[in-house]
């Protein structure tokens, strides 16, 4: 079976053929780190960590680039509000960043390169550009000549003269053409910046991760993936750039995840429904958060509420239940028992469908019900007078190699006693409010960690069976 993959350059699902048998190149553009990231922020990280891993699990050697944004306008406006300089804040959300994608899951990358240590290398991107005719310095400035590539808006699929209606020159900038975009700029007073050929400035933000992935990925990458927002302009002025310079397609599949909505409006600073994955971690295990993000088609718009993440926390503890559950029966299971192949089979045969959805352009959503089901399997067996020892390895197998390609965790760690002391006293208000359905499912969560409830006049007892 081939993997097949939406690519946004050409509208449609292709089979995913990489330059290099074997191998995959791919790059995915990071966060500018002014802050610490959103929930909108938090999607592509973990979409495109699950598809390097599945690609992984299909026997790819995976080159994973990521890139931070460790110097622009924003690192700026912040640093002259906090009272600090641009690098120790970037190098503070630089290190929150790890913190909560590690906590979603997500691998590092092979290289996290950082503007701000990739300047020579960008300042010799500019210049070779400006030498082939594609980019000219305007009093310290430098601009990309955007008409003079033929192929621009090829990825947006739109026209010049399309893009060209509505563009403006703003006040200061001194660019030749309305869609000129800037590949250097001239600093300001008191601004952090650089020496090079044109004064002393700082790239435009596009430059970046051209000079970047060329750097690390060579003229070609295979894939080249983010949010859905980059797609225009960031990701059409990568191309324009990168292909004036090397006369080479710059990536062959171009990935884009959906937006993210809050309680179904769109997320922004303006509505006051911004919310920040550092804040939704201390409430909300981050398992369940990814599994949540994972539940929807990575190209499709998601839905987000504290509701919608319950509901997710309760199929996710469905199906580590049923892990655990193995676990336990395993001990009390027999060798061999006549219905074995029946039930290999069945394993087997959910470990093909797996395949199969995610090789249709990475489908977790599907992926996802193929573990419920799998999931719903092990319930049935459990609930045969005799199991194997053999049977259930190969259920936990089966569980363990899916939450591996999708990043999760299948748990089963001990609970503390303050956590526990926590879940109790959450059902003691459930119980208060008359929502029994929610003390119901905090008992049963207690006891399928095996801790037992006793509810006395003196109050709720526990202990560990």
């Amino acid at each position: 079976m081939a993997i097949a993959i939406y690519n946004t350059m050409s509208r449609q699902k292709e089979e995913f053929i990489p330059l290099e048998e074997g191998k995959v190149k791919m790059y995915v553009c990071g966060p500018t780190v002014y802050n610490y990231i959103h929930i909108g922020n938090a999607r592509p990280p973990i979409v495109f960590d699950t598809v390097r891993r599945y690609l992984e699990f299909r026997g790819y050697d995976v080159q994973y680039i990521s890139n931070f944004t460790d110097v622009d306008d924003k690192l700026i406006r912040a640093a002259k509000e906090l009272g600090e300089d641009v690098p120790s804040i970037a190098e503070r959300f630089i290190d929150a960043y790890f913190e909560d994608v590690s906590a979603l899951g997500c691998k590092r990358a092979d290289v996290h390169p950082r503007v701000t240590e990739s300047m020579d290398l960008i300042i010799q991107f500019i210049e070779a550009l400006i030498e082939k005719g594609f980019a000219y310095e305007s009093n310290g400035d430098v601009y990309f000549h955007t008409r003079r590539f033929d192929e621009y808006g090829k990825l947006s699929q739109q026209s010049i003269d399309e893009l060209r209606v509505g563009a403006r020159i703003a006040v200061g900038e001194k660019k030749q053409d309305a869609l000129d975009f800037a590949l250097w700029k001239t600093a300001k007073e008191g601004e952090i910046s650089w020496e090079s050929p044109w004064g002393k400035g700082r790239p435009g933000w596009h430059i970046e991760c051209s000079a970047m992935a060329r750097k690390y990925l060579g003229d070609t990458i295979d894939i080249h993936a983010g949010g859905q927002d980059l797609s225009f302009p960031h990701h059409e002025n990568e191309i324009a750039q990168s292909e004036a310079l090397t006369g080479k397609t710059f990536a062959r599949y171009w990935m884009h995840n959906g937006y993210i909505n809050i309680n179904n409006e769109k997320m922004s600073k303006s509505l006051g429904n911004f919310v920040l994955v550092h804040d939704i971690i201390k409430k909300h295990d981050p398992q369940v958060l990814r599994f949540f993000m994972l539940s929807v088609h990575y190209r499709h718009p998601i839905n987000y509420s504290d509701e919608l993440l319950e509901n997710t926390r309760s199929g996710l503890e469905r199906i580590t239940t049923s892990y655990q559950n193995l676990a336990h029966r395993k001990e009390a299971s027999a060798e061999l028992t006549d219905n074995n192949s029946e039930w290999l089979k069945k394993i087997e045969d959910l470990h093909g469908e797996f395949i199969k959805e995610m090789d249709d352009d990475f489908n977790t959503a599907n992926g996802i019900s193929v573990l419920f089901e799998l999931s719903r399997q092990a319930n049935y067996y459990l609930l045969e007078k005799n199991t194997s020892v053999e049977v259930i390895e190969a259920f936990m197998k089966e569980f363990e190699i899916l939450f591996d390609v999708l990043g999760l965790s299948l748990g089963g760690e001990e609970l503390l006693d303050d956590e526990i002391d926590a879940l109790i006293e959450k059902r003691n208000q459930a119980r208060k409010e008359r929502n029994f359905q929610l003390s119901d499912q905090i008992r049963d969560q207690l006891k399928e960690m095996n801790i037992i409830l006793e509810d006395t006049a003196q109050g709720t007892r526990w202990k560990r069976g």
